[in-house]
């Protein structure tokens, strides 16, 4: 590829990740341009006193724009408060409220970063967006785009990136996803960055101080779906005060007296109920997912792989069914805990993302044995 005078937009964060995209590109004779998305007002009193904002805070667009001065590129500052309000936020908060257990950051990719931001690059003439998530893009022989897990296996963001299609990954880098962690901040220490040694930020970008609680009931109110904890004979065990309060697994916060731990096993939207048991009723031989996303087509209605439930889940074997209604139902080799409602499932080969969707329920009836 001649890549002298090709212009590309790198997303930065204000991160070492997109900082170090940005210099890499230049250094090989792309035509860089950088943008910032201004994502959310932590002015807007959803902090409780004395926190500070996380990523996409107002120091991290200052860090952003000191890199592009920095290195010599363009840097534009881009307000997508609203349409991240719209699409990811109240999402996110209507899925909790239905009793799902959402995934902001691939929503996030999938509506601003690769949707709005693929758009404004488009606007500026740019053939090219770069980001500077941990996962590599590679073109088959048949001319088809694959999306292939980042390098570094500790950083590996590609569950976060399913819902790409065939022409946002022609059109996407992601220069850093070949290199581990180290070799990204030794490199930024090459290029002088200011971000080199910029540490990283964990939580979500709009609930910096990680209480999903208060921010849920400041975006509702407090007090919303309270009603019965029960067990899975239907027993009442305790009161509590909302079924967004809890996830799939959760087991701090129940408040319940009971001479063995329990963990939440599932939320009862239409009831009300939270149901809870001991570790060992966790495990599901498999799930449904709906809104499922294919980078790889399948070449039959079933097949034999591999899958991701949460972002840090180890791979495991699984039978896939695609399903009429472009859903896919999934059965685990082995019983698999933490099969949240709202998570994305992700199929993988190996290296290779093969797609993914959105977890809509749990199976129980057994695993496959195939």
């Amino acid at each position: 590829m001649n890549r002298r005078g090709k212009r590309v937009v790198v997303a930065m964060s204000g991160g070492v990740d997109s900082s170090v995209t940005a210099a890499l590109l230049q250094e090989q004779g792309y035509e860089v341009i950088g943008i910032s998305l201004q994502l959310w007002d932590h002015s807007q009193g959803t902090l409780p006193e004395g926190a500070t904002g996380g990523c996409c805070s107002l120091d991290d667009l200052h860090d952003a724009r000191r890199v592009a001065e920095q290195i010599g590129i363009p840097f534009y500052t881009v307000n997508a408060e609203e349409e991240f309000r719209r699409l990811v936020v109240d999402d996110f908060v209507g899925e909790y409220f239905a009793g799902r257990t959402p995934n902001p950051c691939t929503r996030c990719n999938e509506r601003i970063k690769f949707g709005l931001l693929l758009e404004r690059a488009r606007e500026l003439g740019a053939e090219l967006l770069a980001t500077g998530h941990y996962a590599r893009i590679v073109r088959d022989e048949g001319g088809r785009f694959r999306l292939l897990a980042g390098l570094d296996q500790n950083k590996d963001q590609s569950y976060f990136l399913f819902t790409l299609n065939q022409e946002q990954l022609s059109r996407t880098l992601f220069p850093v996803g070949g290199m581990t962690k180290p070799e990204v901040r030794a490199l930024a220490e090459r290029f002088g960055l200011r971000t080199a040694a910029k540490g990283e930020s964990q939580e979500v970008c709009f609930i910096p101080d990680d209480d999903y609680v208060r921010f849920l009931e400041e975006e509702r109110g407090g007090g919303l779906l309270s009603g019965a904890i029960v067990d899975l004979a239907g027993n009442e065990l305790g009161r509590h005060h909302g079924i967004y309060r809890y996830t799939v697994g959760q087991r701090r916060g129940l408040g319940i007296a009971h001479p063995h731990p329990l963990h939440v096993l599932g939320v009862n939207v239409a009831s009300r109920q939270v149901i809870v048991g001991a570790k060992g009723e966790l495990p599901r031989g498999g799930l449904l997912a709906t809104g499922v996303n294919w980078i790889v087509p399948p070449g039959s209605e079933t097949m034999e792989t591999s899958c991701r439930i949460r972002y840090r889940h180890r791979p495991v074997p699984c039978r896939v069914t695609i399903l009429p209604d472009g859903g896919a139902e999934v059965r685990f080799v082995s019983p698999e805990p933490g099969v949240t409602p709202g998570q994305a499932v992700v199929f993988y080969d190996g290296e290779n993302v093969l797609g993914g969707g959105w977890i809509a329920g749990s199976v129980t009836d057994g695993p496959c044995h195939g």
